[in-house]
């Protein structure tokens, strides 16, 4: 459904043109601007990189940081912001549940997997559109209509103007990117019923002014503060917000991948041959929409062009929810959302998270529906090509994209390599590309130290 523009033609380029050899890499002419491996897997073209600042936090931020921990918001009083974000996890779910408990007793399963508050600071808003400043004067119900009319393209860098073209739904957060700001999105779990389950804006005031913290929102925002509940509620969220925008925790940048762009580390032999499957149209084809190059400005990548993608990822009947056969999480048409319910077009579409940190998670896509990095390779590799290893088999048929109703599975990409096979096709990528692309995506791991060999080497 998407298309990008020439920001990956480098990297695409050099994968294509750069071969792994033995336990070697032999370098090869890199395209203009693009990092280029060399034999020994340094980077031979290091940048520097534009790193957010590190300074102490405000006092709204430290005592949002108080508020993220607390337990005594949440209906149960004991479920915080932390809960489902350890920040000892990438700020992700510690355990392997699909989807995680809440409500009043902690007994009620949401219905989607819980993603990460990592590099969520430099999200834009919600549109509709190519990533250009006309967007910022058209209405939603105006890109909507645009989109309708736009041809479904291919994401490839090699195809600019198609790519200029296509309108595409990108921005926002959640996996629906139904809210723009981190203080909405902290509202969000927040008055849930099957999160937090805060109850009433008043009944969440009640218990902040009730809070150890109830002085220092006063010294903070004024006493008069403590009298009106939604500006008292509001600036909590705000406090929450400047949190994780001014913590060092929440964008550390500080994963091997990190320290190769600057020319401060080497891949191994397996994650150099997983960096080129990573990038190769031919195979992986990650980096299409996990975006690893730094921006124009020295700005480190995210790992993801923040856009939405029907997958047909398999449905998850460990998800209580999916036990009524009427019941289907579409993404941007609901259940969280409306505005876009009636565009079936983007039925059945989520966003595209960020790979950093992937390789710390348990569960993965929207639905939790899987719990390795193998596997989900193995989806992107068999989907199309061996589908009765991914979907369900009834009366001797394939299901496949059982997790949609019939009449949205046509929005299911088809387009993009490596998902552009058809059944009894080889798959895109050998069990040892897989492996070589998961030690790859282990670089992407915050918190890693220089070790052996002057600091160059590591894993």
């Amino acid at each position: 459904m998407r298309a990008r523009a020439a920001c990956c033609a480098g990297l695409l380029a050099l994968a294509v043109a750069t071969t792994v050899v033995g336990r070697g890499v032999q370098a090869a002419a890199p395209a203009a601007g693009a990092p280029a491996l060399l034999p020994d897997g340094g980077n031979a073209h290091p940048v520097h990189l534009l790193l957010p600042p590190r300074r102490p936090l405000s006092a709204v931020a430290r005592l949002g940081r108080k508020l993220f921990f607390y337990e005594g918001l949440s209906g149960s009083g004991r479920m915080s912001c932390a809960s489902c974000h350890d920040p000892a996890n990438a700020y992700a779910p510690a355990n392997s549940l699909p989807v995680q408990f809440g409500g009043g007793r902690l007994r009620t399963p949401g219905v989607r997997a819980v993603p990460s508050l990592r590099y969520l600071y430099r999200e834009q808003n919600f549109s509709i559109g190519p990533d250009n400043e006309e967007n910022e004067t058209v209405t939603l119900r105006q890109l909507v209509a645009r989109g309708l009319r736009a041809p479904r393209v291919r994401k490839t860098a090699g195809d600019t103007v198609a790519s200029g073209a296509n309108l595409v739904p990108q921005g926002g957060l959640f996996w629906d990117g139904r809210v723009d700001t981190l203080q909405q999105q902290a509202a969000g779990p927040l008055f849930n019923p099957m999160e937090m389950d805060g109850g009433s804006l008043a009944r969440v005031a009640r218990r902040l002014r009730a809070s150890p913290y109830a002085r220092r929102f006063a010294a903070l925002f004024g006493a008069g503060v403590l009298r009106e509940p939604k500006l008292l509620v509001s600036e909590a969220l705000f406090c929450l917000a400047r949190f994780q925008i001014e913590d060092p925790s929440f964008h550390p940048f500080s994963s091997k991948y990190d320290a190769w762009l600057q020319g401060k580390a080497r891949f191994t032999p397996r994650q150099a041959r997983g960096y080129l499957v990573f990038n190769d149209p031919g195979k992986g084809d990650c980096a299409a929409c996990h975006l690893d190059r730094p921006g124009a400005d020295g700005r480190p990548p995210l790992f993801t062009d923040t856009q939405y993608e029907a997958l047909g990822v398999p449905r998850n009947m460990a998800i209580p929810a999916n036990h009524d056969p009427r019941y289907f999480d579409l993404g941007l048409c609901g259940p969280y959302r409306s505005d876009l319910a009636r565009q079936t077009r983007y039925c059945g579409m989520f966003r595209t998270p960020s790979l950093r940190n992937v390789a710390t998670r348990h569960v993965f896509f929207h639905n939790g529906v899987y719990h390795s990095l193998l596997q989900v390779l193995q989806f992107y590799d068999w989907r199309d090509t061996r589908p009765w290893r991914i979907y369900p088999v009834r009366n001797g048929r394939v299901d496949r994209y059982d997790d949609l109703p019939p009449k949205l599975r046509g929005n299911v990409d088809r387009v993009d390599p490596p998902l552009n096979r058809k059944p009894g096709e080889p798959p895109a990528m050998s069990r040892r590309d897989m492996r070589d692309v998961v030690a790859f995506l282990r670089t992407l791991n915050d918190g890693w130290r220089p070790h052996d060999c002057g600091g160059q080497a590591g894993r």
